[in-house]
């Protein structure tokens, strides 16, 4: 039985993550995330309020916890506003990471550590994880610092980066797929970047890449994402298709016509050879990806419907 803490789980990442490795008796889990409630009503899934910026309270947990393995998708995701509020984003994004290097430390656990592919400048795209992070957002600046923490610290840690990350749960931030789901069904005009160049991410692709990793025991880097490389207007295209949406709503634009205060990277993209051979891994394309995101749609409004 290897014990599991996991932060974040009130997010997309967490929650397909806590749904995955519930399903089996090798782990006992402890569910964190900075809310006072977990979104999980089960009592098989005990859940602790805690806020990885404060030392303390990383430690206490830890300590009482002693688990073998930390996996932590917490972190301040909104680029935008990591741009604009660059203390919090330090905070959240390095400091939390430092913190449970250091309880970690104490209690030796295994870290495995979410990140990103805005460490790149996405001059260069796809890339491999040889290839040298230049991070051009001061988002893409903590992401790139918080594994430089862990490459550091002298733990055994894996760092997994990924990219346009889609799903849905319960109460889960908006993201990019969300968001064209929800536009296009109040039928708005969506203009949608066709510069942008990336793999998209089925959140439980992800989470099945991080079960592999936590049973095979891999350290080091791995890229996870899938494995359509498309601009996120394309991505838009097809999500369209796959929905029975209307695709006339949406609007090829140029990034720079957004005027958003972080710079993205545009040609970003991974290559995955690495997660597919060390890890065993197939991930689901846009199509069968899509195809699942819809079903899930439809199944979490069926339980709200039910709830309320």
């Amino acid at each position: 039985m290897k014990r599991v803490l996991i932060t974040g789980t009130n997010g997309l990442l967490g929650q397909k993550l806590v749904e995955l490795l519930s399903r089996s008796s090798n782990y006992t889990l402890l569910l964190t995330s900075k809310q006072e409630r977990s979104v999980f009503e089960e009592d098989s899934l005990p859940y602790r309020q805690l806020d990885t910026t404060n030392k303390q309270d990383v430690i206490k947990t830890i300590e009482e916890f002693e688990p073998d393995v930390i996996i932590n998708t917490a972190a301040m995701t909104n680029v935008d506003q990591c741009e604009k509020e660059r203390e919090l984003a330090w905070r959240v994004n390095v400091n939390s990471v430092e913190h449970l290097v250091y309880a970690a430390k104490l209690t030796g656990a295994r870290l495995i550590h979410i990140s990103t592919d805005y460490v790149f400048d996405g001059k260069a795209g796809p890339y491999t994880e040889q290839d040298r992070p230049n991070p051009i957002s001061y988002y893409g600046r903590t992401k790139l610092a918080s594994e430089n923490v862990l490459q550091l610290s002298g733990i055994p840690a894996t760092i997994i980066r990924t990219m346009v990350l889609y799903g849905t749960g319960y109460n889960v931030k908006m993201n990019f797929a969300l968001w064209l789901v929800k536009n296009l069904s109040e039928e708005k005009q969506t203009p949608v970047v066709d510069d942008q160049i990336g793999n998209p991410t089925l959140a439980d692709d992800l989470a099945y890449g991080i079960m592999k990793v936590l049973e095979l025991e891999r350290m080091g880097i791995y890229h996870i994402a899938g494995p359509d490389l498309v601009s996120r207007y394309d991505f838009a295209v097809v999500l369209a298709r796959v929905f029975n949406l209307n695709k006339k709503l949406l609007s090829p634009v140029k990034t720079i016509s957004l005027k958003q205060p972080a710079p993205r990277p545009l040609k970003s993209g991974f290559i995955t050879l690495k997660a597919q051979v060390d890890l065993d891994l197939k991930m689901s394309n846009n199509e069968q990806g899509l195809t699942a995101f819809k079903h899930q749609i439809r199944a979490h409004l069926h339980h709200h419907v039910k709830k309320t």
